[in-house]
């Protein structure tokens, strides 16, 4: 061997103990990192799900917890909006959740919808796991009576704490009069059976109150037919100037689930009525939109409440908070299917436009 070539060897050498040192060394430094498990209450890549998770994650990146380098994350996708929806099979993902939870051995937990704080957030109270809610839709204080778990939304007192779901009805509602520069009823509409139907149904009565009843409706389904037979008398009702469609869970007269996504293409089939959008996400299937709720903006302020507690931060101590951000977003070819113009004053104010 020339002396060239075993230079080459001893730099390659080298080289190769150094990479195995760094790796080494990262190995070591991810195993001694925090440890967060993100619970949806959704199926993988839900319009509503993976923008809070998505918030979550770069919240506690931007705080210097980074996945994969200071931060050790796993997730689990319930999938109870769609596939597990009986209370037995519900359960059962509780129980399948929680017995991940505990391999993986978190510091802080994180869940995103009712379902999985519900079911599985509130059997960690007064645990060594942290709980951070993203995207609660029941009251806070409805929890608390099945367990002890928010002595005020200012003061908690337990380790459990997150942001709840304002969904920014009157918001939109404004919004929507703005565009069409006319005073007209929005016909909201829920499911009447699955627990977030229900508390959608209530969160909107909160938000609305005040408002002068001439300006908003809730009718209350339980299956697709119903929720056709709405549709159908709010195209007839010259003073609905809107719908917004929040049953996300229906089922037809088989007894066949419906996900939001099929409800919507039921919508857009037989609405003739601009929708007004619950999540900017459902502009991109299709609804009208309007002023909507940032769920990513969501996931990142129960993020910063995550880093927190990460940082030594007693979540007892760490206030309860309605979602601050909405977004602006609108679906330019459902406009132009209704012969909608919307102004170009608020087209340039909006967050997202979709073609």
């Amino acid at each position: 061997m020339t002396k060239r070539a075993k230079t080459m060897l001893r730099c390659l050498l080298a080289f190769a103990v150094v990479l195995m040192l760094s790796a080494a060394g990262t190995m070591q430094a991810l195993a001694d990192s925090p440890r967060v498990f993100i619970l949806h209450s959704y199926e993988a890549g839900h319009v509503c799900g993976q923008p809070q998770a998505d918030g979550v994650l770069a919240a506690l990146d931007a705080a210097g917890f980074t996945p994969g380098q200071t931060l050790t994350v796993a997730e689990w996708f319930m999938d109870t909006k769609r596939k597990y929806v009986t209370p037995e099979a519900v359960a059962n993902q509780a129980k399948i959740a929680l017995d991940r939870i505990r391999e993986f051995k978190p510091d802080l937990l994180v869940t995103i919808d009712d379902t999985a704080f519900k079911h599985v957030g509130l059997t960690l109270v007064d645990t060594d796991v942290a709980v951070i809610f993203s995207g609660m839709n029941n009251q806070p204080e409805n929890y608390h009576r099945l367990v002890p778990v928010f002595e005020s939304r200012a003061h908690p007192r337990h380790n459990v704490t997150g942001v709840y779901e304002l969904l920014h009805i009157n918001d939109a509602i404004r919004v929507h009069g703005k565009i069409f520069n006319k005073t007209s009823k929005t016909q909201v509409i829920v499911d009447r059976d699955s627990p977030t139907g229900k508390a959608i149904r209530r969160q909107a009565e909160l938000e609305l109150d005040g408002m002068p009843k001439t300006l908003w409706d809730i009718a209350v389904v339980g299956s697709v037919a119903e929720y056709r037979a709405v549709l159908e008398a709010a195209n007839r009702d010259d003073s609905i100037g809107a719908i917004y469609p929040v049953a996300l869970v229906l089922k037809d007269h088989k007894g066949e689930i419906w996900d939001a996504a099929r409800i919507f293409k039921l919508t857009l089939d037989v609405s003739r009525k601009p929708e007004l959008a619950l999540n900017y996400a459902f502009c991109k299937m299709g609804l009208f939109g309007g002023a909507a709720v940032d769920f990513r903006a969501m996931g990142y302020q129960a993020g910063i409440k995550a880093a927190a507690v990460l940082n030594g931060t007693d979540p007892g101590t760490i206030p309860l908070e309605d979602a601050r951000d909405y977004a602006l977003a609108f679906n330019l070819k459902r406009a132009r299917q209704l012969n909608i113009n919307i102004p170009e004053e608020i087209l340039a104010a909006s967050d997202d436009i979709f073609f």
